[in-house]
């Protein structure tokens, strides 16, 4: 009796110890984090439910393992017992695990019809992955941008100081509303990527030709950050998600000043069309765009990467025909890396890369291309 009690205090001791390190694990950083969202709470619960179920079988387990090897060894003179079989032990044996199971999946079946119910959403945008940024567009709203990397070409290459978001932080967050329910409709361009932010518990594959769906309602402001989560090239890891989460009244003034911006940028798009830039202003706003777009694939200094993607400097391209150059970079090439930027960059800044692929990264071919010229070629494909 004695021996029994000894066994189920020792038992208890190691219980309450797994309890003690359960409670310190949910504050530690090496235990999932809680997120800002119903979703993330729910998936954050099931870790913590299922964490503190898989400790309570880890105690009863390894228990009666040490028990049996401490109390029946041989130098105690215990002797083996002998039988087949005992369709008592073999039914609880099934039906508890069973029971476990059916404890664990009720909650997860939950969460998981919760996580696909993107019905009677207030906010819908369509994000779209392509090697390597995000597009997002606000559907019935007119906004629609990319989001880029915004760590600069000298941190990444150990030049400058690596800021507190190094590979984190974009040009263009996405801005979402609290307390708004919006449905994400994602595909992708090229490759299969995943946008997956932690903190709201949505983590889903964009892939080509196909439309995937997840919401999200966040509780807290504030900016949250991501990252595609599928292998999808040589900048994979160039590839985040910054959110910025308001107030609903500051998320309407932002919507506003957005879409003031766009028209602003639609009507400077128009005017560059009749206007004459220098060969200077075309060479600043070139390398600009060079160093965000194009520098990821065919390096800053127009290098290239031999096998890969080809380089700039010396190349037939920049130092050839122009208007096959101007074609190459507003309809991309077939079967290469090299997309079509037609949608992606204005007449003016494909002016302006071109002319610095063509005056800069070693060349000096000479000529100058303007919008306008950008905008006769598109105009003579369209015909076709």
């Amino acid at each position: 009796m004695k021996s029994l009690q000894l066994i189920l205090w020792r038992l208890s001791s190691v219980l309450l110890i797994c309890i003690t390190a359960s409670a310190r694990a949910e504050e530690s950083a090496y235990n999932m984090t809680q997120g800002v969202t119903n979703i993330s709470e729910q998936v954050y619960d099931l870790h913590m439910l299922i964490f503190y179920i898989c400790c309570a079988i880890a105690v009863v387990v390894f228990g009666a393992m040490f028990y049996s090897m401490y109390h029946h060894r041989k130098s105690k003179g215990a002797v083996a017992a002998h039988f087949h079989e005992s369709t008592k032990v073999e039914v609880i044996w099934t039906v508890i695990p069973i029971i476990i199971l059916v404890l664990m999946a009720i909650p997860a079946t939950k969460t998981l019809v919760a996580m696909e119910d993107t019905s009677q959403s207030d906010l819908t945008i369509k994000i779209t992955g392509s090697q390597w940024k995000w597009h997002y567009s606000y559907f019935g709203e007119d906004v629609e941008f990319f989001s880029l990397l915004a760590t600069s070409q000298k941190a990444i290459d150990g030049i400058e100081e690596k800021g507190a978001h190094y590979l984190l932080e974009v040009d263009n967050p996405l801005v979402l509303p609290i307390n708004r329910k919006v449905r994400f409709l994602m595909t992708a361009d090229d490759v299969i990527h995943s946008w997956w932010v932690p903190a709201f518990a949505v983590k889903k594959d964009t892939i080509p030709g196909f439309i995937n769906e997840a919401w999200t309602r966040i509780d807290k402001p504030g900016v949250y950050r991501g990252q595609c989560a599928e292998l999808c090239g040589r900048a994979h890891g160039f590839m985040p998600i910054v959110v910025h989460a308001m107030e609903e009244e500051k998320y309407d003034e932002w919507l506003l000043a957005k879409k003031a911006e766009l028209e602003k940028a639609k009507q400077e798009a128009a005017a560059s069309l009749t206007a004459s830039l220098s060969m200077d202003e075309l060479m600043s706003v070139g390398e600009k765009v060079y160093l965000d777009r194009c520098a990821v694939c065919h390096q800053a200094n127009g290098a290239g990467i031999p096998g890969a993607f080809p380089a700039i400097t010396g190349s037939k391209v920049a130092t050839g025909d122009v208007s096959s150059h101007i074609d190459i970079v507003v309809n991309g090439r077939s079967g290469t890396a090299m997309q079509a930027f037609s949608n992606q960059l204005t007449d003016k800044e494909i002016a302006a890369v071109v002319t610095y692929q063509r005056n800069g990264l070693g060349n000096s071919v000479g000529d100058l291309v303007q919008a306008s010229d950008v905008n006769q070629l598109k105009a003579s494909k369209e015909g076709q």
